[in-house]
């Protein structure tokens, strides 16, 4: 994102100022409106400001602000949040017996009890009834902008015959609570956003890979050191779609959360796990709904997004049969769309690469094999998972595990977790040979697999 997190919190002067500014602006806006007077708009804020519009308050913290239009759209959005009845208490004083004032803009909201503007309420202060100027403002809302780029501020979609600009000005919770608080907070998971945020505090020693996979994820890391450099080029950039796609494929266990995991670690960027029990629904249309929402939200994030088990929702369309199978076709197509417009890194994870659609893997830059490990890699495996704090006794003898038993790393850690904790419930604290040789079978079992 654009700002800085790591910033001191807003002041409440800082707030303050920005707020008295705003009034300032509504109350020489609306006296010109009542007299009919002309009003030079940017020639008065010039004069009043001194240039210094945006560098006083909360504001100068957002470097892609660079017009006083801007500034007053990003106060405008904001102060609802922090005055309830800002916008009622300039109107009263204007007129005091009340009365409609349609020009001004402004909804009710469905909890909050105080107006709340749209882009009517932009277009009449920064524009008055100067037709030229009213378009302007329009051009601050569209797809172009960094307002929308950066998922800042965007208008809420009307009704069908309703005009565009009284919609309400929407400031994304990310971006409230930073100007309020200087923190950034990260999406909860919910309906409304079905994913959860993944980390680990294991680094790229503790994953042992194939060398030919490893290599494959050397590709991926390529794409994040350089891709700005690609997207700048005035030839590729014509010709290739931004973001990167990338398939996972293999056993459970092998290590493929891990790796996105540690993908994000590494460059510094947030990885979503998307909860696909809560996308997928049965109801036409909803499946695509609940997406929506997970890559609406992502866009413009810099997140790694991760589809786990990802042939639930990815898998291969079917031949047309029923309406049913029509409109689960409509969703993958709808999933192409999304999947390849979409800016960052995606990774889908699948055990079986052959449940995925064909269509789907003709999109992936890169389709990377995770196999089980073979008794070499199950040796490092072992010897990087035992405890340092626990007793090993002398009989233990990794080199038969690993030749004997082919498990995933997953496995192995939890065959250790259980070994680990029957030496710490004995009283001489160790951990032999045997206690893993148990884990073994226990784990064995759980996969319904003998010895």
């Amino acid at each position: 994102m654009l700002y800085n997190a790591d910033r001191a919190s807003t002041s409440s002067h800082a707030l303050e100022t920005a707020m008295n500014n705003l009034q300032q602006i509504i109350v020489r806006r609306m006296e010109a409106h009542f007299s009919q007077q002309h009003f030079h708009f940017e020639k008065w804020i010039r004069e009043t400001f001194k240039g210094n519009l945006l560098l006083k308050d909360v504001t100068s913290h957002v470097p892609q602000l660079k017009t006083e239009a801007e500034w007053i759209i990003l106060v405008l959005a904001l102060v609802p949040h922090i005055h309830p009845n800002f916008f009622e208490s300039i109107i009263a004083e204007h007129l005091p017996a009340g009365g409609d004032f349609p020009e001004f803009g402004g909804v009710k909201g469905t909890n909050h009890r105080g107006m709340l503007p749209t882009g009517e309420t932009a277009q009449f202060i920064i524009g008055g009834q100067d037709m030229e100027k009213r378009l302007a403002v329009q051009t601050l809302f569209e797809e172009e902008h960094f307002f929308y780029q950066n998922d800042i501020i965007w208008l809420e979609q009307v009704r069908e015959g309703e005009p565009l600009m009284s919609g309400r000005i929407i400031l994304s919770p990310e971006w409230v609570n930073f100007l309020l608080t200087g923190t950034e907070i990260k999406p909860r998971f919910s309906p409304d956003f079905p994913a959860k945020l993944v980390s680990t505090k294991m680094t790229w020693d503790d994953l042992v890979l194939h060398p030919f996979t490893t290599e494959q994820i050397e590709d991926i890391k390529r794409w994040f050191k350089h891709h700005h450099e690609l997207d700048a080029d005035p030839n590729l950039s014509r010709k290739i779609n931004t973001g990167y796609r990338v398939l996972f494929h293999g056993p459970p266990g092998t290590g493929k959360t891990l790796t996105a995991a540690l993908m994000g670690k590494e460059f510094d960027k947030d990885v979503y796990r998307v909860d696909l029990s809560q996308i997928v629904s049965k109801y036409i249309g909803e499946t695509e709904k609940n997406l929506g929402k997970i890559f609406d939200r992502a866009e413009h994030k810099d997140w790694i997004l991760f589809f786990d088990e990802a042939d639930a929702l990815f898998g291969k369309r079917t031949n047309v049969q029923s309406s049913h199978d029509k409109y689960a076709n409509q969703e993958v197509a709808f999933l192409l769309q999304r999947v390849e417009d979409f800016s960052g890194l995606l990774i889908l994870a699948s055990n079986y690469k052959a449940n995925m659609d064909d269509a789907f893997l003709r999109r992936f830059h890169s389709i990377v094999h995770f196999p089980m490990p073979n008794a070499q890699e199950r040796l490092r495996l072992w010897k990087q998972s035992l405890p340092v704090s626990i007793k090993l006794n002398d009989n233990i003898n990794l080199k038969q595990l690993s030749e004997a038993h082919e498990i995933s790393g997953a496995s192995i850690l939890n065959i250790v977790q259980y070994a680990a904790l029957k030496a710490l419930s004995r009283d001489d604290k160790t951990l032999y040979h045997e206690d893993l040789l148990n884990g073994v079978k226990k784990e064995l079992r759980k996969e319904e697999k003998s010895m």
